[in-house]
């Protein structure tokens, strides 16, 4: 089964399958956690395999080797800058999390470790890239049940430490007691609605606004 942890740690000392590079569109070597990555992974053989791939649009994300890291890959996913939030800031990087870990499934991996993507030097509120990046992680891991994949992120600071988990936790109960499904359709009785594998306690379904709102 599938999980979510935060903790307070380099992500470049994580021993996982892949690890995710807050990355440029231009896929350079930056300051920061993607300085740090090209520094440990080794900056010359990274830089020219980001080369050859020529960049990467934002809300999307490329892969290489991971070089000299203990991580066998590295996933380069381009966060946008925070403009507001009025320019799609929260559609690009909801997909930034999604694209990141579809290719960790497409190249089989089953750990992966992210950073807070652009919320540094991009700008987009901590709180805020918090709650889109956990609610993406835990949509893609609910639409891929039968795919294990553990996700880590990596923070530096007790206060990232702590907000991360205060959202992680809070959105992990929502999740727990309320998902909505699509209804059936005319030749199908709500008992033959297949439920996610995750649901594992007794529910009870009632109908709900044209869906069906399940509640443990």
């Amino acid at each position: 089964m599938s999980k979510i942890e935060i903790i307070k740690t380099g992500i470049t000392k994580l021993n996982v399958d892949c690890i995710v590079n807050a990355a440029n569109s231009e896929l350079l070597a930056g300051g920061g956690v993607c300085g740090a990555i090209f520094t440990e992974a080794g900056m010359k053989e990274l830089q020219n395999a980001c080369n050859t791939i020529g960049g990467c649009q934002t809300g999307s994300a490329v892969i290489t080797p991971g070089f000299h890291l203990k991580a066998r890959y590295i996933i380069h996913a381009v966060g946008p800058v925070w403009n507001g939030g009025c320019f799609g800031e929260k559609e690009l990087l909801y997909n930034c999390y999604h694209s990141a870990m579809k290719l960790a499934q497409e190249n089989h991996c089953h750990t992966i470790a992210f950073p807070l993507i652009s919320s540094g030097i991009y700008g987009y509120p901590k709180r805020e890239a918090w709650e889109v990046a956990l609610k993406s992680v835990h949509a893609f891991l609910e639409e891929h049940p039968d795919y294990s994949l553990d996700v880590t992120f990596a923070v530096l600071s007790d206060d990232m430490f702590q907000m991360g988990n205060e959202i992680l936790n809070r959105q992990t109960e929502e999740r727990k007691t309320e998902i909505i499904i699509a209804p059936p359709k005319s030749d199908t009785s709500v008992r033959d609605i297949p439920l996610p594998k995750f649901l594992t306690a007794k529910l009870k379904v009632i109908e709900h606004g044209g869906g069906f709102l399940i509640n443990r």
